[in-house]
Formats: structure tokens, C-alpha cells, sequence
């Protein structure tokens, strides 16, 4: 299986591209920060890992890109609670 990450700023998401289809987490950006909507994954892609998968790749880049987060997708909020080492991501509430 070959994956690939990317940030689709054009469309506003992270993609993980698993073998040509595509799991996304849609998101807003602003100077500072980003607000990460929504998760999709693909029923085809379920059970497979590949939304834990994208929450990490998404932390890393939001992490690389020097933004602090907002986070209103329940998947990513999930997955943060069972993560508690990038809640240094995580920007004051608006």
C-alpha cells in the first residue's frame, strides 16, 4: 500500500492518498492559524487505520507549518484526547 500526504491548499485539505483514493481532512487557515472542519475517509479505506493515519500526518504538518490549531471535527478530537502530546498545538478558544 502505498501512501501519500499532501496539502491540498487549492481545495483546502490535507489528503492521504492510499493506492488512488484520497481520505482529507477540509480546513480553514488564517495568519496564525487553522481550523480543522471535517474528517472523510473513504467506506472502502474503513477499518483500516487510515483516519488515524491522516490525524497524524495533519498534526505534523499543522505542527511544520508553525500554526496553532482549532479543532471543530469530532474525528480529530478523538483522536487528540487519545494523544495528549500535541495538545501544545492547540490555540485559545475564538
Amino acid at each position: 500500500m502505498a501512501d501519500h500526504f499532501r496539502d491540498n491548499e487549492t481545495s483546502n485539505r490535507f489528503e492521504l492518498d492510499v493506492d488512488g483514493t484520497i481520505a482529507f481532512v477540509t480546513y480553514r487557515k488564517s495568519p496564525d492559524t487553522i481550523t480543522l472542519e471535517h474528517t472523510v475517509v473513504p467506506p472502502e479505506l474503513g477499518g483500516k487505520g487510515i483516519g488515524s493515519k491522516l490525524a497524524r500526518a495533519t498534526l505534523e504538518a499543522v505542527r511544520a507549518q508553525g500554526r496553532k490549531l482549532t479543532v471543530e471535527c469530532e474525528f480529530i478530537q478523538g483522536y487528540m484526547k487519545k494523544h495528549p502530546e500535541d495538545n501544545d498545538l492547540l490555540g485559545t478558544a475564538s
